[in-house]
This record gives structure tokens, sequence and C-alpha cells, in this order.
């Protein structure tokens, strides 16, 4: 099969694509044909050494995939071959074939594509753990969604209305804010052209937002956390903007606010049951149409080096996936 492989820790055009051998289905895994891999921020972060965890030397990054069972090792039982299943496996899923645990599957419904499914467990699992588990977003509460238009900025939108929370998108550009609108914002500001604090004083009456979603970091994260509302909680994400940013420890302080971490990826070792449930709802929501995931691009194998560099000079809107086989049905 052919696979994208990262031989040295560098940037993303240094990966190459090359034939390797196919997996074999283990004892407790699954071999998946891919349709469609996820395409995330962290994968570029994995092959420049600059993600939390860094593998051995070489692997093939990518770390969510959808697709069809292909084999089914020994104490498999509750999967079968020719089942359409989304995986997370955090690194393998740029190839045309990928082994993953069977823990790490999940069926997912005919009506649902797998492009869909192969942008649902990280981004929009990231939000969706941010604004229930950490946040605990309520109904009636005001969210500010920062770098909106990105894969978690618009999973947020989407999940925080169907929560029942007022919406405020920001994005750099008026095309991005349209897209933003188009998925549930309520109001949108373009902090290019707009003071931000300015902007929120005005859409919220003084009283700032309940609670902010910042997968950027860099400069936007000290004038937000400034217009928070009192009792506020400021998830910090990710860093896409490249800064991580210092806050005065102050803030919090006077507004009673709360600044919460949100890492997904360790939600989903250690609370594996909770995260079954959120994928769950996240696909009954993409099924029904509650939320209508954005996939703006399909990139081939051999182009994954372009899709990365996208995501880190911050060109994707929504969500982009590897296709590693073509499909009449994506």
């Amino acid at each position: 099969m052919r696979a994208v492989i990262c031989r040295a820790f560098d940037q993303p055009e240094t990966l190459t694509v090359e034939t390797v051998p196919d997996p074999v289905a283990v004892a407790g895994h699954v071999v998946i044909t891919v349709h469609a891999a996820g395409v995330n921020f962290p994968d570029a972060l994995m092959v420049m050494g600059q993600y939390q965890v860094r593998p051995p030397l070489p692997f093939t990054p990518g770390g969510e995939a959808a697709g069809v069972i292909l084999e089914v090792g020994l104490g498999v039982n509750h999967l079968h071959v020719g089942q359409r299943v989304v995986a997370f496996t955090r690194m393998g899923a740029f190839a045309e074939r990928l082994c993953a645990p069977a823990s790490a599957v999940t069926p997912i419904p005919d009506a649902l594509s797998f492009d869909v499914a192969a942008t649902l467990p990280l981004a929009y699992g990231t939000a969706m753990h941010a604004l229930i588990d950490r946040a605990q977003l309520a109904a009636g509460e005001t969210l500010l969604v920062l770098g909106a238009s990105g894969g978690v900025g618009l999973a947020a939108i989407m999940i925080g209305k169907a929560l029942g929370a007022r919406v405020i998108a920001a994005a750099s550009t008026d095309e991005k804010l349209a897209l933003c609108r188009t998925h549930g914002a309520d109001e949108v500001i373009n902090y290019s052209t707009e003071s931000l604090r300015d902007r929120l004083k005005a859409l919220t009456n003084g009283l700032g937002p309940d609670v902010i979603c910042d997968p950027v970091g860099g400069d936007l994260a000290e004038p937000a956390f400034r217009s928070i509302a009192w009792g506020g909680r400021y998830l910090v994400v990710g860093f896409a903007g490249g800064a991580i940013p210092a806050l005065p420890l102050n803030l919090p302080l006077l507004k009673g606010a709360s600044i919460v971490g949100v890492f997904w990826g360790s939600f989903e070792q250690r609370e594996p049951a909770a995260n079954a449930r959120h994928l769950a709802q996240l696909m009954a929501w993409a099924t029904d149409g509650t939320i209508a995931p954005v996939v703006s691009a399909r990139y081939p194998l051999d182009q994954c080096a372009a899709a990365l560099r996208a995501m880190l000079d911050r060109q994707v809107v929504g969500k982009v996936v590897a296709a590693p086989r073509v499909s009449v049905e994506t």
C-alpha cells in the first residue's frame, strides 16, 4: 500500500509517499481501507516534532480516518468485515490502509459520508468536550468563538447553537465570517478591522461573553479575556496563531473568571466512555442536520504536505481531508 512517511522531524514538505507492506489485523485490531483521513493542526506539529508526543521515527502521520473494515483480528466480536467505521489512532491515517485498535473504532451510520465522519473525532470532539465538560455551557449564555472559521471554531459555533447558546464568531475576514453566519453564528466580529473589546461591549451590553473558546492564542487572548463576563470561563484549546499568550493573573481575580484547559486527547484516553457518548451524539447531530461539518478540500496522499502547510498558514476553512483512495462515496 501507499502511505505518507515522516523520516525526520521537519517541515511538512519533507514528507514522502512510499510503498510499504500492507498492515495485518493482529489480535484486538482491525484493518481499515481508508476513504478519508482528517487533517488537523496537531498532525503538522507532530511532523515538526513540536507536539506533546514525539513518536519514534519513521512514522505515518494522521490521527483520524473513516473507511471500511477489511480484516478483523482475533478477539474482536463487535465489528465485522465490510462495516463502515471511523477511527481515532493519533498516527497512521495518511495511508491507504490503517491498522487500528478495535477500541478506537466506531461504526458510522449509512447516511454519514466518509468525509464528514473523518472530521468528527478530533475537531468536533474537542469542541464538544470543551463546551460541555469544561465550560458547562448553558442555554441562554453567550459564547465567543475566536478563530471561528477553522475546524474547531466552526465546530464550536454549531455545537454552541445546538446547546442553546447565543454565539458570537470572531475571524479575520468578512468571507470567513459569512461562513460562520451560514453555520449559525448570531453575531460576528472582524478583528482585522474592528476593536474586539469595543464590539464585544456593544454586542453584550457591556456584560461580556460567558464562555470564550480560543483555539488560536496569540495577541487576541488578553483583550478577549479582559472582555469576559463575571464568572466567565476561558477555554484554552490551542495555539494555532503560533504564540502562547501569558495572561496577567489579576484578570481572572477581578472578573471571578476561570482559565480552563482543554486537552481532548487526554480526555479521550482517560474517559473513553464519556468520549464515546460525545461521538455518538455528534454522529446523530451530523445525520439529522443539527450540525453540518464543512469539508472545504480533499487532498490526495501525495499532497498531504500541502494540506498541512495550509493548516499551519491558517488558510484552511472548516476542515480538509486526505483522500487515500478514490471513491464515488465521500
